[in-house]
Formats: C-alpha cells, sequence, structure tokens
C-alpha cells in the first residue's frame, strides 16, 4: 500500500512539473543558504585558528606599557625588558619551554642594486621555537655569533624574493645584505608562513643576532618583547601569574602599583576571535533558516491547491473503498517529497557554492556532514509539517460533496 501511494504521488508531481519546481524553489534557496552560510563560518574560523596558530603555540607574548594597540600605556616612560628578564623567566618559572628575548627595527635592507623595506628583528635561537619558524635553507645561529653580535642573518621569503628574485629556495643564501652601515652574510632562509591574523606580511622580516641589532642598528640594549614559549599541555594560567609576579619583582613595583607590563596569550586570543566567529556563523545561519519557513508556507499554500483542483478524484477514490489514512497519506508523501527534493537540491548548490567562495575567500572548505544530514531532515520535516493540514483537509472530504465539485 505504501508503495502504491509513493508511485500515486510522484505521478501528480510529474505531472506539474513547473508547479513542483516552483513549490520547492523556497526550500532549494534556504537549505543551500543555511548550509553554505555555516560551511563558510566554520572555513574562517579555522583560518584564525591557523592564523593565530602562526604566530607561535602555547605563547605569551610580553611587552611594556598596560595594555595593547592605540591608547595603550608604553613610551619612553615604560622601561624596557633586558636579556637578563628573559633567563630569570626561563629558570624560575615552571611550565616554561624557551623564551626569546626580542627587539625590532624598521630599516631598509640593500642587496644586488635593489632596496626593500623591512623590519630587522633581533633575538635568539629560541625565535624559531616561540614563533613556529622552520628554516628552508641554511643554518640558525651558532653560539658565537650570538654572543659576539656576528654580521649574520635569516631572512624571509619575501626579503628573498624582492632582493634576490627566482623562485623560492636556497637563491640568496650567503649573499651579502646590507643593513644601514654593515653587511651581513645570509646564512639561513625562513620557510614561507604568509600572511598573520592582523594581516601582516610574516615573511618579511630579517633577523639578526639581538646583540648584533643592539651595537650595530639600534645603537642600544633595549628588548622590546618577550617571547614566552609554554611547554605542551601547559596551563597558561599559573604561568601567567608566576610571570607577572616575577617581573613585577624584577620591575621594582610595590603592591600599589599598576603593572607597566602587559601579557598576551595567543591561546586565549585565538578562543576569542574563533568563539567571535562561531557567533557570526550561528546568526548567519538561523538568519538563512528563515527561508525555509517560507518554503514551508509555499508547499502548504501549493497543496491546497492541489487539494481544490483534485477533489473530484479525492472523492472518486474515496467512493471506491479508499481509506482516509490512505488520502492522508497520499498528500502527506507529495508534501514531503517536494520538501526532500528541495533538500537534496539544496545540499548540491551549497557544496558548489561553499568550494567556490571558500576559493575565492582564501579560507580552507570543511565539509560538515551534520550540517547537511540536518538541513536534509529539517526540510523533509517542514514537508510533514506545512503539508499535514492540506492532506487532512484532503481526507476528511465527503465523498458525495466531492463527486458533485466542478
Amino acid at each position: 500500500m505504501l508503495l502504491n501511494t509513493l508511485f500515486i504521488a510522484l505521478r501528480s508531481i510529474r505531472r506539474n512539473l513547473l508547479r513542483s519546481f516552483l513549490t520547492i524553489l523556497g526550500i532549494v534557496i534556504g537549505v543551500a543558504a543555511v548550509i553554505t552560510m555555516v560551511t563558510l563560518g566554520n572555513g574562517a574560523t579555522q583560518a584564525v585558528q591557523l592564523k593565530i596558530a602562526s604566530l607561535g603555540s602555547n605563547l605569551l607574548m610580553v611587552r611594556p606599557g598596560q595594555r595593547q594597540g592605540p591608547g595603550g600605556a608604553g613610551g619612553g616612560s615604560v622601561p624596557s625588558f633586558k636579556e637578563a628578564d628573559a633567563e630569570a623567566i626561563l629558570t624560575q618559572i615552571g611550565g616554561v619551554a624557551t623564551v626569546a628575548p626580542e627587539g625590532r627595527s624598521s630599516v631598509t635592507v640593500i642587496a644586488n642594486g635593489r632596496n626593500w623595506a623591512t623590519t630587522v628583528t633581533g633575538s635568539s635561537n629560541a625565535w624559531f621555537q616561540t614563533g613556529n619558524w622552520t628554516l628552508a635553507a641554511g643554518r640558525p645561529f651558532t653560539d658565537d655569533e650570538q654572543v659576539s653580535g656576528a654580521a649574520v642573518c635569516v631572512i624571509g621569503e619575501t626579503v628573498r624574493r624582492e632582493l634576490y628574485g627566482g623562485a623560492a629556495g636556497s637563491q640568496g643564501l650567503g649573499e651579502q645584505l646590507r643593513i644601514k652601515q654593515f653587511s651581513c652574510t645570509v646564512i639561513g632562509i625562513l620557510a614561507s608562513k604568509g600572511q598573520a591574523g592582523m594581516g601582516n606580511d610574516q615573511d618579511d622580516t630579517v633577523l639578526v643576532p639581538l646583540h648584533t641589532l643592539q651595537r650595530r642598528v639600534t645603537g642600544n640594549r633595549i628588548v622590546a618583547t618577550l617571547l614566552v614559549a609554554m611547554q605542551d599541555g601547559a596551563d597558561s594560567a599559573p604561568i601567567k601569574n608566576a610571570l607577572t609576579q616575577l617581573l613585577r619583582e624584577r620591575r621594582k613595583l610595590g603592591d600599589g602599583d599598576d603593572d607597566n607590563f602587559n601579557v598576551l596569550d595567543t591561546q586565549q586570543l585565538a578562543e576569542t576571535l574563533s568563539g567571535t566567529t562561531q557567533v557570526m556563523t550561528a546568526l548567519l545561519g538561523a538568519v538563512a533558516a528563515v527561508s525555509l519557513l517560507v518554503g514551508g508556507i509555499g508547499i502548504m499554500n501549493i497543496m491546497l491547491v492541489s487539494v481544490t483542483e483534485r477533489t473530484r478524484e479525492i472523492g472518486l477514490r474515496l467512493a471506491i473503498g479508499a481509506l482516509e489514512r490512505e488520502v492522508l497519506l497520499q498528500f502527506l508523501i507529495e508534501a514531503v517529497v517536494l520538501s526532500a527534493l528541495g533538500g537534496v537540491a539544496g545540499i548540491v548548490i551549497a557544496t558548489v557554492a561553499s568550494i567556490l567562495l571558500s576559493s575565492i575567500m582564501g579560507i580552507p572548505y570543511l565539509f560538515d556532514p551534520a550540517i547537511n544530514l540536518l538541513s536534509l531532515a529539517f526540510s523533509a520535516g517542514i514537508g510533514v509539517i506545512f503539508g499535514y493540514f492540506p492532506a487532512r483537509r484532503a481526507a476528511q472530504l465527503d465523498p458525495i460533496e466531492a463527486l458533485r465539485h466542478e
């Protein structure tokens, strides 16, 4: 009986293909919109997490001043850090993997008759670990080079490309690079990392030993940032508390004094930004889901029209012995089939749209089977909900009155 009822429902849908297509259009658009918005939102969330992770995993960034960004305390009145601060953090705080003191200066570098404005960073070999950096070619600094402030440097892919040209590789390795008044030998080339979370080019950098930066570039012993890499699985909260207490002691701050430094936890930053994108994804998905309800109303409207048009057919079926539940099931199946077809078409369109938009937006495409199955089930559920009233109306027709209908 169920198979026969399904066959009758499909034949009725096929008899009015254009109307059936227009009926499910709302469902198609709704399902496609929900899946596309959620998929793009998930991709954006992962892109944010990857960008933050590229700064360094389990990383604490300590800078002078009370807070980050415009208006933050800082400047000449706030004392900078010392190399001894980095050594104290590494030896006195548990859960710390390594600490890299860092100084920076914006300069123009020259090589092969070309010049390029970039950032010269001074640090130790711990800088590679704190920032998840790897070398595409060459080697890191030796201990003697770090202590003596030797004229050696490691360059990023952007600097290598702009000054030495050629495809990514070892081009430029062993060449001379002029920084201000001295020339250094390129001993390493960093593997490319692309843009950071804030949009800046991470590959546009030149790394030199910290003493080299202090003696030959800045002319002072300022350490602007301490990069603290925590051990895998370490809890950042107690480490941050211990770090804050240690620096307050070393900077001779009293109980009533505010911190004249700030600690940024990249993991917390990633969680905050990911939470924001997830909220926006849920909001966009909810807005797109409204179109599913509109599509359900369209199905109910068309099914009511169909019942009116087929009143004589319904009366004839009832007159020759069809049960009310069979008529009810017939129209209910029609509504469910229409909405389910719309759901399938919406999934196909959403998949194509998500892949295209992900490539255009530069975010990863993440197929989420849960949202696809949920959207399909929701569209079929809409067919049941909005198809029940027309189906019940058809089943309750009086056979005699229905046969008299013109």
